[in-house]
């Protein structure tokens, strides 16, 4: 079932943060505060396409940032797990330093509440883009072997920055920068003449 246009399913476990502080009751709502969240669920530590997906995350976190966005990343391993993932060096097969938050879903409940616990073990690769609201605006689960695109991620946020600020809505494959159109029947007219010129 898709969780598009509900609550965000809020929860409050132990964290790893940025400074690798344990925070026993990080809490999602508190933590957002009215930014936009996008909230990734990764099937364990210290796994093979997990790092890459982490890393690449920490690598456009500040494009996240500055565009009003914070980033949250969640797995079923302990917080002693996601503390020693950090302290071993990327080139000696850790993250290291990671910018932000790593949950702990030690009883799974997270996962399972955001319908992508799979045999009960693990989760599935989830994203879930959660408004200044707090309502899902969007969200992906890839199989285990499939990786996702955290340029599309930032895409997408920077897609609801502009339906927010503009009131207009983003076509395929628009990027930062490109035209949006109206929302009307004369908008998709106007863009679609421009498109076919």
């Amino acid at each position: 079932m898709s969780l598009v246009g509900k609550p965000a399913p809020d929860f409050s476990a132990t964290a790893i943060m940025a400074d690798n502080s344990v925070n026993p009751e990080f809490n999602l709502k508190e933590y957002i505060k009215g930014k936009i969240c996008v909230l990734f669920f990764y099937p364990l530590d210290f796994t093979f396409v997990c790092p890459t997906e982490i890393l690449s995350f920490n690598d456009h976190l500040k494009e996240f940032e500055d565009n009003g966005a914070v980033v949250v990343g969640v797995s079923v391993d302990s917080q002693f797990s996601h503390l020693a993932y950090k302290n071993i060096p990327v080139k000696e097969g850790g993250i290291g330093k990671i910018n932000f938050p790593l949950v702990s879903d030690i009883t799974k409940k997270i996962a399972r509440d955001y319908e992508v616990l799979f045999n009960d073990a693990i989760a599935f690769r989830g994203t879930f883009i959660i408004n200044e609201e707090g309502k899902v605006i969007h969200q992906t689960i890839n199989d285990l072997p499939l990786g996702r695109s955290i340029s599309e991620m930032l895409r997408l946020v920077n897609a609801w920055n502009q339906h927010q600020k503009y009131g207009e809505v983003c076509p395929a494959n628009w990027n930062k920068g490109k035209d949006t159109m109206k929302p009307t029947s004369d908008g998709v007219k106007s863009f679609l003449a421009k498109r076919s010129a």
